[in-house]
C-alpha cells in the first residue's frame, strides 16, 4: 500500500480483507453469545470486539481512505497496536493486559 504495489488493484486483494475482517468479527460475537458473556461477567472479550472494530476502522483508512502516506502510515501503526492489544487481551483474559 504504502509502496504503491500492483497488488492492490487485484479483486482478490480487494476482497479479502472484507472477509477476514467479517470472520473475525463473526467468531468475537458467536464466543460472547455461547460464553453468555457481557461486560459485566467477561469485559476482556468486550475489549476484543471493541479493539476488533477499531482494528477494522484502522485497516479501511490505512488501504482505502487514508489520502496521504502520513495519515495511512499512522493508520497502519494504530491497526497493528490494535492488533497486539487484542492478543496480549486474549492471553491474559485481562483489559488492561500491559500492567
Amino acid at each position: 500500500m504504502l509502496a504503491g504495489s500492483e497488488l492492490l488493484r487485484r479483486r482478490w486483494m480487494r476482497t479479502w480483507p472484507h472477509f477476514i475482517d467479517t470472520v473475525l468479527l463473526i467468531s468475537g460475537i458467536w464466543m460472547a453469545i455461547n460464553l453468555h458473556a457481557h461486560p459485566g461477567n467477561s469485559p476482556w472479550l468486550g475489549a476484543k470486539i471493541v479493539a476488533l472494530l477499531a482494528y477494522i476502522g484502522l485497516g479501511f483508512v490505512a488501504l482505502r481512505m487514508g489520502r496521504s502516506p502520513a495519515v495511512r502510515t499512522t493508520a497502519l501503526l494504530g491497526a497493528l497496536a490494535c492488533f497486539a492489544y487484542i492478543v496480549m487481551v486474549a492471553m491474559t483474559r485481562s483489559v488492561t493486559p500491559f500492567l
